[in-house]
């Protein structure tokens, strides 16, 4: 029978690492590979729980020496643990690992260098440097995996002094390794030690073989590499295309976290050519919509804040897949808040009962946040659908909860107005009609509905970032536009921060020059908001029919003068509307174009331009509806 162990003091006590020291040195347990294994593994443990065992430092150097790569592994992390509060005898245990470094075995190898960089003691470059440099030469893939890594670490350690230019050149060669953990630990390596100098240049043969290399990742090393391929710039169309072939196939990888990395450099690449963004969005929407089903809840909601960045561009792409975006019971309330909010912008004339229905359920949750935030949905579906929306509405008011019925409107001005017309109501139909429709009311904003699509380039830089999140991305919208906008001449010059200006004579302005600018983007509501409360200032009959365009032709032409549309009526609809604005030298311009309308008299063919303004400044708007008469006039002679 084996002798039976001693038992371990107290645990705490000074006489516990008395005892393991003991036993450490003990011939007769050193004789037993087994017994002194388990009492290494004890001191490792006490180690983990707090105790402090750094007295057996030199009796855990002398463990090192065996061929049992677990017992080397334990070893190596006490050395690690104690190398600073021990620095004379750590440079024992230095040389221990520098001696391990060239064992025949790569494990050995490659285990003792790993370790070695992560002792964190002055002048310890001296000591690891070589054997990081024969480490990155190595036959074994694995140590070179570790050098390469090493070499960052050694980078760490003395941040300010000058780059070692040997060791930079010789990791961008190693990017050509056929190991192809290597190869990304180069691209992180390099990142690290070049930070301060713009991180890893991708040039055109790097950048071709990385993507070469792809099928050969792993899937985050994978998402990595399509990161880094950002910073590379195709030379013309023809080599575009091929890199856009080579991802064509990561677009639907199984891995939702490759699809949409590949998906934010496809739009980055091609930013030039919105026919090939369009179909690489709809490419992915699939690998998305798995993402916003993931049973991870962090992923869900990641995955329904890049739906809504698509939307801003595509706002149909999701149409047929509403459901999707129904709200589980046992989902959090932060999901429910962004499903619903997709759910507004995807009501069509197909699902607007159904999602009606739905969200009406969504208003009597337990929940009063979410039973408001589902009135709130409904109130912006009533803006297109107002009968459907009003019965649901005032079937709600039928329940007299407060936290249903104080939901219309939080500003108490909106809130006032509301109590006004419901007042109005209770005098009688005809009654509030005399006032609602006087001459100072404009009902036409009543068509002021459906969704502004953005270019993709305006949102493309934030796509696979926190900035969908975090909602940073709405703030950095002005930002992109200056980024993206390349001046055509030099009549182009800086407005305001985030917003081109463009300079335009129009036929009819003999006295100077005037300037347009987008700017930052208007909401629905502050727009309807503004139009509501200021005055006409210029209606003129323009003496043409609106173009036969399409939106998106229409919509792209003004943006190239730097006019915005925000809403317009569809196809042949009668009366035919489109709400407009721009900004002119430190004044805001809204507009409306109608064609239909009876005032003036033998208009009804012709389309009027209604202006007002926000500082009034006549000689813009002048210049405004010479210009926008002018792209009109160039519109409509295209359509012929």
């Amino acid at each position: 029978m084996a002798p039976e162990e001693p038992t371990m003091p107290y645990f705490g006590s000074e006489e516990t690492v008395k005892e393991l020291k003991r036993a450490l040195s003990n011939p007769n347990v050193q004789a037993d590979r087994l017994r002194y294994k388990n009492y290494i593994t004890k001191v490792i443990r006490y180690m983990t729980q707090g105790l402090d065992v750094s007295a057996l430092f030199m009796d855990m150097v002398k463990a090192s020496a065996t061929v049992d790569i677990v017992q080397k592994k334990l070893v190596y992390l006490y050395m690690c643990t104690y190398a600073s509060d021990k620095p004379d005898l750590a440079l024992l245990a230095i040389n221990t690992l520098r001696k391990d470094c060239a064992d025949p075995n790569p494990m050995v190898r490659g285990l003792a260098l790993r370790n070695m960089c992560n002792f964190r003691m002055p002048g310890m470059t001296e000591y690891i440097e070589q054997p990081i440099v024969a480490g990155l030469r190595d036959k074994a893939s694995y140590v070179r995996r570790v050098a390469v890594l090493g070499c960052a670490k050694m980078h760490s350690l003395q941040p300010n002094t000058e780059i070692d230019g040997s060791i930079v050149n010789e990791l961008y060669a190693l990017l050509r390794d056929p190991d192809p953990v290597v190869v990304v630990n180069c691209l992180r390596a390099l990142e690290e030690i070049l930070k301060d100098e713009g991180g890893v240049v991708i040039n055109k043969p790097i950048a071709h073989h990385l993507l070469n290399r792809m099928k050969d990742l792993d899937s985050w090393a994978q998402s990595e590499v399509l990161t880094f391929l950002l910073r590379y710039r195709p030379r013309s169309d023809d080599e575009l295309f091929d890199i856009l072939s080579l991802l064509d196939a990561f677009l639907q990888s199984a891995h939702a976290h490759v699809a949409v990395a590949t998906l934010r450099l496809f739009l980055h690449l091609a930013s030039a050519h919105p026919a090939v963004q369009a179909d690489a969005l709809l490419r992915t929407s699939a690998p998305l919509l798995a993402t916003c089903g993931a049973g991870s809840r962090e992923l869900r909601f990641a995955g329904l804040c890049h739906v809504q960045q698509v939307m801003r561009s595509q706002p149909g792409l999701f149409g047929t897949h509403y459901k999707r975006f129904f709200c589980g019971y046992s989902e959090p309330s932060y999901i429910k808040f962004r499903k619903m909010e997709i759910l507004v912008e995807l009501v069509n004339d197909e699902n607007v009962a159904l999602v009606l229905e739905e969200l009406r359920s969504y208003c009597t949750d337990v929940s009063p946040e979410l039973a408001q935030a589902a009135i709130a949905a409904i109130g912006r579906i009533a803006r297109t659908y107002s009968e459907k929306c009003l019965d649901i509405l005032t079937g709600l008011l039928a329940l007299k909860q407060d936290h249903i019925t104080s939901e219309e409107e939080s500003d108490m001005c909106v809130r006032d107005r509301a109590l006004l017309y419901y007042r109005l109501l209770q005098r009688g139909v005809e009654e509030t009609r005399k006032v609602v429709t006087g001459p100072k009311s404009d009902p036409s904003m009543s068509v002021l509905t459906g969704r502004q699509e953005e270019p993709i380039s305006q949102w493309a830089s934030t796509f696979n970032t926190l900035g969908p999140l975090s909602g940073r991305d709405l703030c950095l919208q002005a930002a992109v536009i200056s980024a993206t906008d390349q001046p055509s001449d030099s009549a182009e010059k800086e407005l305001l921060p985030g917003s081109k200006e463009v300079l335009i004579s129009g036929p009819d302005d003999t006295e100077e020059e005037i300037s347009l600018s987008l700017g930052p983007p208007l909401s629905h509501e502050t727009f309807e908001k503004m139009w509501l409360d200021l005055e006409i200032l210029h209606r003129q009959t323009l003496g043409f029919p609106r173009p036969r365009t399409a939106p998106d032709t229409l919509q792209a032409a003004l943006q190239l003068v730097k006019i915005q549309t925000l809403a317009f009526t569809p196809g042949d609809t009668v009366p035919w509307k489109a709400y407009i604005y721009t900004r002119s030298t430190g004044t805001l311009i809204l507009a409306e174009l109608l064609q239909g309308d009876p005032q003036p008299p033998g208009s009804d063919e012709s389309l009027v331009v209604s202006v007002k303004q926000q500082p009034v400044n006549q000689h813009a708007i002048k210049g405004f509806v010479s210009i926008l008469k002018s792209v009109l006039q160039t519109l409509n002679v295209d359509s012929l």
